[in-house]
């Protein structure tokens, strides 16, 4: 009893203050919790787990490709699940031993984002090889350049130099923040669901126990688009705009194309 009573120290101690969904939470950590407990006074490191999710993933993919039927997918979601703990484990394990870094945020996100395009390429694969329908495969194209697109963008929409705010003190990213208003509710109400769609979608799992993998195909591809749209046009909003206006009679038509701010005309 004192070793379980121990796991739930870890547990409430490791997890984050807010976490995604109720399944990271009470799913996910809990075994998570579990295996931060056997491993907290070994020299294995939060990095060295979150190595190994990646590598666990991609045995959950393998499978993927390798065969069908209803069991088969299943299993392979419950190797994916596998690699979820492992994801959350990292982070409990690095708060627990006070190790938590933006570097090791960072090096999560990367990991994360790879799983992400791995799984999805996947699935988009075994839906195309296994039904005979030729459109997965195109729309997984398209969906994975969007994915890929949305990653890029929110990397560059993080930088300080875009004028991100700074990341909270255990390393990770500004947190949503509840709009006011009917319509600001309704907003970041949408914005929490796409974030349960794209976040590590251990949904997965249920839409396999279903034999419907395919809702996960499509929803992911939909929220991808919307996601890398919503990104370009507010980019293109705050960079895209033109110069300011230049008063006519003021002589300057002639003085050629104006030269960037501490730059000077070769």
């Amino acid at each position: 009893m004192s070793a379980l009573r121990e796991i739930a120290a870890i547990y409430r101690a490791s997890k984050k203050k807010r976490d995604i969904n109720w399944w990271t939470e009470w799913v996910c950590r809990p075994p998570a919790a579990a295996l931060v407990y056997a491993l907290r006074h070994t020299r294995v490191t939060p990095n060295q787990l979150t190595f190994t999710s990646l590598a666990v993933c991609a045995l959950a993919g393998a499978m993927l490709l390798a065969g069908s039927g209803w069991l088969w997918v299943l299993a392979a979601m419950l190797v994916f699940e596998i690699s979820f703990v492992l994801d959350c484990a990292d982070g409990q394990l690095a708060r627990l031993r006070k190790r938590a870094s933006v570097l090791g945020h960072l090096l999560d996100f990367l990991m994360d984002e790879l799983k992400a395009m791995l799984l999805y390429g996947c699935v988009a694969v075994h839906l195309w090889r296994f039904s005979d329908e030729p459109y997965y495969l195109l729309i997984g194209v398209g969906g994975m350049f969007c994915l890929a697109s949305g990653i890029a963008l929110t990397s560059f929409m993080r930088r300080p130099e875009y004028g991100a705010p700074p990341p909270t003190e255990d390393g990770q990213p500004a947190i949503i923040q509840r709009r006011a208003g009917a319509v600001g509710l309704a907003v970041t109400l949408l914005e929490h669901a796409a974030r349960v769609v794209v976040h590590y979608p251990s949904y997965i799992l249920i839409l396999a126990a279903l034999g419907r993998i395919d809702i996960y195909f499509w929803a992911y591809t939909a929220v991808n688009l919307a996601y890398m749209g919503r990104c370009l046009a507010v980019i293109g909003l705050r960079l895209g705009r033109f110069e300011p206006g230049v008063e006519r009679g003021s002589g300057s038509e002639s003085a050629g194309p104006a030269q960037p701010p501490g730059d000077e005309p070769s």
